[in-house]
């Protein structure tokens, strides 16, 4: 069946109707319930004011983000719960089979249904309203511990699905990022590597000219020095743009009086390795005009072929350092124990989100404590921690924003902690938000904005650590402060 064909909708258009007696058939469907098969016969006798139902396929429960109203016994059929994201399709994340119970998890943690609940098939169920819910769950203890002990299973899976979840999301959001950054560098790189065959080719046609040619000492011990000259600087010359257009344009214009061919085109390359018309003047005074243009066009095509090769290896290096970031960040904490650099999964995280502090030229400070313990956990989700919050503080930063990051230690009844303080200069957190930033799967965010990861999740994640998190809040400084211990790691 289809999760668009939709029936009743709402617990109000469904016909409801009190069991009355629990009869040895309903006794017998209940012991079919996973949570039940264990209480004696007795013990259901504390459950009144049951109300029962049969809904048809496509009927509807309860739509997704109500609050829910019922605990749910199916007895027979199948419902499913889809989600549903945006303007997505709805996707079913959850399914109950006859024997199943639920409604207890957003009931006891008062939280809005995370899906539509529909019937997938001719469905049989008994509904406790929400005071006949807690009544049974004060005066059946037999019950009560059944029905926790079911909730907590299921409130760990769903906290272990939804991380997950949201950490596959955040890289989504992030996937269209991640392409550009990898497309810049290897742009670079492919113009690079094209411009730099064609600078052997010329240097082939110009070393094949200038071999025909017997030069003598003087002008050999020329070549040589210019040559050394332009290999001593590693890398181009930085200057601002007045005094590199000087440069530029004096050179340019006393290699022309030297009849140079292309002077202006040889010009740039060679101010960039701190080459100025004196340098020249021994080449000028022992070269022929032609002679001289060849040997200074063989010079610059050698520096330029040098200072590509550095951006092709700069450009390798950009990428390799994204691929590390992305693999360090959706691996980290898998498998066994192991050893986490806390400044290093901070870095990663920097450079999976660059692209969207460089969209608003962000300026970030990182004073990171090099001598930090390693954090030793079996534990994951820490990069998340830190994604949640980065991304939150570049969302709240105009253009020109300024993020401060800083890692330390602090010795805590003989255990050494690790301290991470981020912090941005955006508006602040307004006060009537600040309770409840921490309440699990608040947002403010618009859906499909940002990671969609509540802070509450983030809270969580720093408590399996054994750490805490804290925040302080004013127009022009919010700073969030994570303390984690290097030797605890809870499972």
């Amino acid at each position: 069946m289809s999760s668009s064909e939709v029936g009743k909708v709402g617990i109000e258009q469904l016909d409801l109707s009190p069991v009355g007696e629990i009869t040895p058939k309903l006794l017998s469907l209940l012991r079919g319930v996973s949570i039940f098969e264990s209480l004696k016969d007795e013990e259901f006798e504390c459950m009144t004011d049951i109300q029962q139902v049969h809904m048809a396929p496509g009927d509807v429960m309860i739509q997704q983000g109500e609050s829910v109203k019922h605990f749910a016994v199916l007895l027979e059929g199948k419902i499913s719960i889809f989600h549903k994201t945006g303007k997505q399709e709805e996707v079913e994340v959850a399914s109950y089979s006859a024997g199943s119970a639920f409604g207890e998890l957003p009931l006891l943690a008062n939280l809005p249904v995370t899906g539509t609940v529909r019937a997938m098939q001719p469905s049989y169920l008994l509904l406790l309203d929400e005071e006949s819910f807690w009544e049974l769950m004060t005066s059946c203890p037999q019950v009560r511990k059944a029905i926790l002990r079911n909730m907590a299973q299921r409130f760990t899976k769903h906290q272990t699905m939804t991380l997950q979840h949201e950490k596959m999301a955040s890289l989504g959001t992030m996937a269209a990022g991640l392409m550009h950054e990898l497309n810049n560098p290897g742009t670079a790189a492919r113009r690079a590597a094209s411009q730099l065959r064609q600078n052997l080719q010329r240097m082939h046609e110009l070393s094949t000219r200038l071999s025909r040619t017997e030069l003598n000492a003087e002008q050999k011990e020329c070549i040589f020095d210019l040559q050394a000259h332009a290999m001593q600087a590693e890398k181009p010359i930085r200057m601002n743009s007045l005094e590199q257009s000087d440069a530029e344009e004096e050179l340019a214009t006393w290699m022309e009086e030297a009849h140079i061919e292309n002077a202006w085109k040889l010009a740039p390359t060679l101010v960039s390795v701190g080459i100025k018309a004196p340098d020249l003047e021994c080449a000028r005074s022992e070269f022929q005009p032609e002679l001289f243009s060849d040997c200074l066009s063989w010079l610059e095509a050698l520096v330029s072929s040098m200072q590509l090769v550095g951006m092709i290896e700069e450009s390798i290096g950009r990428v390799t350092e994204l691929v590390h970031a992305v693999k360090s960040y959706a691996y980290e904490g898998k498998g066994s124990k192991q050893s986490i650099n806390v400044n290093d999964s901070i870095h990663a995280t920097l450079v999976i989100l660059g692209h969207k502090m460089r969209e608003k030229e962000i300026t970030v400070e990182k004073n990171f404590d090099n001598s930090l313990p390693l954090l030793q956990t079996e534990l994951s989700g820490l990069n998340q921690v830190w994604t949640n919050i980065l991304d939150n503080a570049i969302d709240a930063l105009q253009q020109h924003g300024r993020i401060e990051l800083k890692t330390w230690t602090e010795e805590r009844f003989g255990v050494p902690y690790i301290l991470i303080s981020i912090a941005d200069d955006g508006a602040g957190i307004p006060l009537d938000i600040q309770p409840h930033i921490f309440d699990l799967f608040y947002t403010t965010k618009e859906v499909g904005v940002g990671t969609g990861l509540g802070l509450g999740i983030v809270n969580k994640i720093v408590d399996q650590y054994g750490g805490t998190i804290r925040f302080s809040s004013q127009p022009g400084r919010t700073e969030f402060v994570v303390s984690l211990p290097s030797t605890r790691a809870k499972s």
